[in-house]
């Protein structure tokens, strides 16, 4: 029995030492985790609000600060993590290794949406266009209504909403209409060609200079852009504000056609040839 109780103390006299090296060992590991987990998230959090500021000074888009900032703070808390757990004493090698794979693995997977990421990103930082402009891009144009992460939405001329994506949208062609605050409205009509140029030009002056909503500065004018066999093409263009180009373009196609009947302007003859030939 007293063999018995003396084995006892033995073993918890050995577990209570063990416990001791163990607390002695990792402590100060756990106390230093502990310190660089309150630090690290302190100087994370504070690297966070200077850039939000500066993006608010530099007046970067609300939704680009957000997803810019977001992606920090997992960032930094990632490198966080890794660090308090080399400092525990678990080697990283393994974790460094898992999470290599699965961000190879996750940018297979989302290789077009990663692409429209980034050009949503681009667009956000180089404002080539805002919304409520008129732009013309991958074939469409239209009035953008919304400029997202992946996607940028656009107002077409008939009515419909068309989604082009950031990707292609960021590195192809992009016409602004309103960089400049007008609009040059084209319109093309044919003379004959016997008609004389300047009394058309004068005409067609006169006339859109009566619209109120034909800016005079930049002034209208009227080229000459081709002569052929169907007559004298003529390009009239006028300046006007963005809201009213449509209203512009089908008022002055009228008034210039009405314009140039009052005024004995000659529209080019259709002729056609017949070539008889005998049997």
């Amino acid at each position: 029995m007293l063999l018995q109780v003396e084995n006892v103390v033995a073993t918890s006299a050995t577990w209570l030492s063990k416990i001791r090296d163990m607390a002695l060992e990792y402590a100060p590991k756990l106390i230093g985790a502990i310190i660089l987990y309150v630090v690290g998230t302190w100087v994370i959090n504070k690297i966070a609000a200077l850039l939000r500021n500066l993006f608010s000074k530099r007046h970067f888009d609300k939704s680009l600060q957000t997803f810019l900032i977001s992606v920090l703070k997992a960032t930094l808390l990632l490198l966080l993590f890794l660090a308090i757990v080399g400092m525990l004493g678990v080697p990283i090698t393994g974790f460094a290794a898992l999470l290599a794979g699965a961000g190879l693995a996750i940018g297979a997977a989302l290789n077009g949406s990663l692409g429209n990421l980034a050009g949503g990103v681009m667009i956000m930082i180089f404002k080539p266009f805002k919304v409520g402009e008129v732009i013309e891009a991958q074939g469409h144009t239209g009035k953008v209504l919304e400029i997202g992460i992946f996607n940028t939405s656009i107002l077409s001329g008939e009515n419909k909403v068309v989604i082009l994506p950031n990707g292609g949208l960021s590195t192809g062609v992009i016409s602004n209409y309103n960089t400049h605050g007008n609009l040059r409205v084209d319109i093309l009509l044919t003379v004959a060609g016997s008609q004389d140029i300047e009394t058309a030009r004068r005409i067609a002056l006169e006339t859109v200079s009566k619209n109120p909503l034909v800016l005079e500065d930049p002034a209208p004018e009227v080229k000459v852009l081709k002569i052929d066999g169907n007559g004298l093409q003529l390009g009239i263009r006028p300046y006007t504000t963005q809201e009213n180009y449509w209203k512009v373009y089908f008022a002055e196609i009228e008034n210039i056609k009405n314009a140039f009947d009052a005024n004995g302007v000659q529209w080019p003859v259709p002729t056609q040839i017949s070539i008889n030939k005998s049997a």
